[in-house]
């Protein structure tokens, strides 16, 4: 197996020929990366040679990305593959494609080069490098069709620089034993579903269904197996571990983030946050290692407000922050959150509730690791980000009322159509929020109830979430958006009832938090990045409490997330256990 210390030691010829086969007939990256040695790192090495990439021109860019062969195409027949790009295809299963699914990759692969003018790329080792199926090659191939064709070319970049990034583990026998163990897990977890979305292998598992609850019976069980001297499912269904310190009454290091999710979700978003300081947790209980202080991991029962308007419940509680009307909200099959919380055997009680708050004297802060949900770190194909703040939010359910009429006899200067207003209401915040340029507004949900395609509307609900970098700006956003709905609705002859559901402040990351994550990702050989959230997260609300601050992991797919393609690689997620390590190593030793 090539190291490191051979590595840097090499000669430009020594270090391209060591580096034959990691990018695909392009021996110039290697050549032009020999004089950044020496690398302290292997993900120092592979960022090393992505900078080369990107630094390239664009036509040799392109000629890189024709270097390519089509995934089952010709070359695959002649077998002039190379040996990396055969293994591949192999590993994929691609060299046992049945006749109907090589003649659609066959079909795909002519529309594609048609379109773009270069090959379809693809990691077909996926996330995880253990291979995808043939399937999920071909909807893949299918779903990239329709992208632009910059959006493409940086895509198929960025995939080629996932087939390097396995190809340099093979050099190295490297394996992200971590990171495929937070993968699986993640995998997993992502079995319970609610019953309408499991059938379709589909994800959706919000607060205290039957899913949700045997998620939070998995995280408990994977808890015990790390060696978590104390697991309990508290009393508004947060999993909690203590691991201790070599003082079992020293301070602790609180950390975590959701297992709930949004309907029809990503596997990643919140569970990597508990997944990840547990597979640290394994690694120190493995290894006897105990730290002068402890770990108390808690994977949150309910931060999206799916199922109930109560958004950050889990974390919440932990804070002092449950509202005691919630246990009396109803879901959309008329169940209360205290008949939910009675079904799960939880207590239902408010004394129990306010026993979950946490005495700050008693923690030493809090951190989070959490996926992205955005384009950035994979449009600088970077691993790891460093977040700087949490953005202010607030958000809104509604209803405009108008008048229900005969499509066919109302005219067009007589009608109060609900739907129309809302429509106009969704373009001003579209337009609004861009002129802040950095706030952000989503009409997500617009329902006519008993619509009718021969009824003018008389009834359009809707929602509204407005975030903005700071208090200030987010509430001018606010005040004109609402300004606006009430002028539209008298211009209109219309009403409206509107229900604030949730604001949360911004929340600036704590600086010697944040510097602690900034010397992890240092010592790891990665650039440091730092971004803004525009999603919310626990984290702001264990701010309130607690000094705080976050690191994210890149997403893969753009950054997509509240979606199934959501994605993260077993490489990325090792790198941030290794972050995460070195921040207790820090801490440790402060």
């Amino acid at each position: 197996m090539l190291t490191l210390a051979e590595l840097n030691a090499a000669s430009q010829t020594e270090f391209t020929a060591a580096m034959q086969g990691v990018y695909e007939h392009s021996p110039w990256i290697a050549e032009r990366t020999w004089s950044a040695r020496p690398f302290a790192t292997l993900a120092a090495l592979k960022i090393a040679l992505v900078q080369t990439v990107r630094q390239a021109r664009r036509d040799e860019q392109l000629a890189l990305i024709r270097a390519h062969p089509e995934l089952a195409g010709q070359a695959a027949v002649d077998g002039t593959l190379t040996a990396e790009s055969t293994h591949e295809q192999v590993r994929a299963g691609l060299a046992h494609c049945t006749s109907e699914e090589f003649t659609r990759i066959k079909a795909l692969n002519a529309d594609y080069g048609a379109r773009f003018g270069w090959p379809f790329i693809l990691a077909v080792r996926g996330a995880r490098g253990s291979g995808l199926s043939r399937q999920h090659i071909i909807a893949a191939l299918e779903r990239r069709l329709d992208n632009p064709p910059d959006v493409e070319f940086a895509e198929a970049l960025r995939q080629i620089h996932r087939i390097a990034e396995l190809r340099l583990n093979d050099k190295f026998g490297h394996i992200p034993e971590l990171g495929n163990l937070v993968w699986d897990w993640c995998e997993q977890l992502a079995k319970h579903s609610e019953p309408g979305w499991a059938e379709k292998g589909e994800l959706t598992a919000t607060y205290l269904t039957d899913a949700h609850r045997a998620a939070a019976a998995d995280i408990a069980a994977t808890m015990r197996d790390c060696g978590f001297d104390q697991v309990e499912i508290d009393a508004v269904g947060n999993v909690v571990g203590t691991y201790h310190g070599r003082d079992p009454a020293a301070p602790r290091l609180l950390t975590g983030s959701h297992y709930d999710t949004v309907r029809n979700a990503g596997k990643y978003d919140g569970r990597i946050g508990h997944f990840v300081p547990m597979a640290c947790v394994r690694a120190l209980y493995r290894a006897g290692r105990r730290l002068p202080f402890g770990l108390e991991v808690v994977a949150f029962a309910e931060e999206e407000g799916q199922r109930y308007k109560a958004t950050f419940l889990g974390s919440g509680a932990l804070v002092g922050g449950f509202d005691p009307a919630w246990l009396d909200q109803r879901d959309r099959d008329g169940i209360t959150m205290r008949e939910a919380m009675q079904h799960a055997g939880l207590p239902a009680d408010l004394q129990a509730i306010a026993a979950l708050r946490r005495d700050p004297a008693r923690y030493l802060g809090f951190v989070e690791v959490h996926i992205e949900q955005g384009p950035v770190l994979n449009a600088l194909d970077l691993p790891l980000g460093i977040v700087t703040s949490i953005s202010a939010s607030v958000r809104y359910v509604g209803e405009i009322i108008g008048m229900a009429s005969h499509a066919g006899t109302t005219p067009m200067n007589a009608r109060r159509d609900a739907a129309c207003a809302a429509a106009e209401l969704a373009l001003f915040v579209e337009r609004r929020a861009a002129a802040d340029g950095d706030s952000v507004g989503t009409v997500g949900l617009l329902e006519v109830p008993g619509g009718s395609i021969n009824v003018v509307p008389g009834r359009c609900r809707f929602s509204l979430d407005l975030r903005a970098p700071n208090n200030e700006q987010r509430d001018r956003l606010r005040d004109d958006v609402l300004a606006e709905l009430a002028a539209l609705c008298t211009r209109r002859g219309l009403r409206d009832t509107i229900e604030e559901t949730m604001r949360e402040s911004a929340a600036p990351s704590d600086p010697a938090w944040q510097g602690r994550w900034e010397r992890a990702v240092t010592a790891l050989g990665l650039p440091l990045h730092r971004l803004p959230s525009g999603a919310g997260h626990d984290a702001m609300k264990l701010h309130t409490a607690f000094p705080q601050a976050m690191l994210f992991v890149r997403g893969e797919n753009a950054g997509i997330s509240h979606n199934p393609l959501e994605s993260s690689t077993a490489d990325d997620l090792d790198l941030a256990c290794a972050a995460f390590t070195q921040l207790l190593d820090q801490l440790a030793a402060s």
